[in-house]
């Protein structure tokens, strides 16, 4: 299995956050615990949304990238 995350903006567009994307994970935890690690990066490039992956198919989405409000 392959878990990849899809980036949109928060429109809904494509979005290439660079470098940032192309990462692929063999476990569902391990691509979950690197968007935590980096969704504020992700953000930074105008990623507003993302889609969670399994080999190709659609897991869970959109979970917005936005910092919540305190």
């Amino acid at each position: 299995m392959s878990w990849t995350w899809r980036f949109e903006t928060a429109t809904g567009e494509p979005a290439d956050p660079g470098e940032l994307t192309g990462a692929e994970f063999s476990a569902q935890g391990d691509a979950e615990s690197w968007l935590g690690e980096i969704w504020r990066e992700l953000a930074e490039k105008g990623v507003g949304q993302v889609y969670l992956l399994e080999d190709g198919r659609e897991v869970y989405g959109p979970m917005s990238l936005s910092a919540a409000s305190e």
